[in-house]
């Protein structure tokens, strides 16, 4: 490793979902992104999540001299002397396991590194955020949690209900991520995150990855950069500046009708006399990987510090997975 790799910062987004390809590829080298987690599925079965995993072999065949799959930590010292970026794959959503808790490992194997426990709605371990009752964890989502913690699957309460994230940060015995959103009292949406499980997350060592998806944020697409740093600032003093990442959720190059896809699955039909659902177009100072380091000015205009601006743009996200993907816990 020559002496200015050695030197370039880590920067590590705990969360995207492009419309993966060369040039988005290109742009995170560009960016000098060490490591990205990258979505494999949302409302796909087990089957639906393999050909998603074979098309992300093919990736990372093609495009092998700019991105590396990622299996543990180590990986994003290799991705950074080899001049790449290691890629993290991670579910949105449980159904991939089905019913069946040996698909955890099986996953695992094929190279899962994140899993969240829900997505919108109930699924067999626990309550998404947008169910009106919130039944907390259910009995396969506490073997699903231990299962998770001995292989080294980080556990990903992202669309979770509050009772529900309450719970599985307790029942784990490694720290949990969150890994795209942000505090409730700053955007009231239902999916961002009350006071009283960020507490319970940074008690646990747990992981905030804070969202610059526009639906999280304050004002939308017109939010500015200072007004979200100066909420980072509010909320590493909850969390703690060592538990505070980035996990932008950027859906770059992504068709509207994977919007509906999200929200719909195949679980309901859509009302052909609603208004079609669209992304919202990304504020003007982060529209792609490139623009990544550069929210280290506003972070520092803020009043982090150097060594802090560092650690929230991908030494925390490192830090993390050191300890969640270690097997044998």
């Amino acid at each position: 490793m020559t002496r200015d790799v050695a030197e370039a910062p880590t920067l590590i987004d705990g969360l995207q979902y492009c419309n993966w390809s060369r040039d988005i590829f290109q742009q995170m080298r560009q960016g000098g992104m060490s490591a990205v987690h990258a979505t494999v599925s949302y409302h796909d079965g087990f089957r639906d999540t393999v050909r998603n995993l074979v098309e992300w072999n093919w990736r990372f065949r093609d495009h092998a001299h700019l991105i590396l799959l990622g299996r543990s930590a180590d990986d994003i010292a290799a991705a950074k002397a080899s001049g790449r970026t290691a890629i993290f794959l991670g579910l949105q959503n449980p159904l991939p396991i089905e019913d069946d808790l040996g698909l955890v490992e099986i996953l695992h194997e094929l190279g899962i590194r994140f899993m969240q426990l829900t997505y919108n709605n109930q699924s067999l371990l626990g309550s998404g955020w947008m169910e009106a009752l919130d039944g907390g964890i259910t009995r396969m989502g506490r073997e699903v949690i231990a299962e998770m913690n001995r292989l080294g699957i980080a556990i990903d309460m992202s669309h979770s209900g509050e009772r529900t994230t309450l719970e599985a940060i307790e029942l784990s015995t490694r720290p949990v991520a969150i890994t795209h959103a942000n505090p409730s009292w700053w955007r009231e949406t239902g999916r961002n995150k009350s006071a009283m499980v960020l507490k319970a997350l940074a008690k646990t060592g747990g992981m905030l990855g804070l969202s610059l998806y526009p639906h999280h944020l304050r004002q939308g697409s017109a939010t500015p950069l200072h007004e979200f740093c100066a909420m980072a600032v509010e909320v590493a003093t909850i969390v703690g500046v060592d538990n505070l990442g980035i996990g932008s959720d950027l859906c770059q190059g992504q068709p509207d009708n994977v919007v509906q896809w999200m929200r719909e699955g195949r679980w309901t039909r859509s009302d052909p006399r609603s208004a079609k659902v669209a992304f919202p177009a990304q504020p003007d100072w982060f529209r792609d990987n490139r623009d990544f380091v550069d929210l280290a000015g506003g972070l520092n205009a803020a009043g982090f510090s150097d060594s802090d601006i560092a650690k929230v743009l991908g030494e925390n996200w490192q830090n993390f997975m050191r300890k969640a993907f270690r097997p044998g816990a």
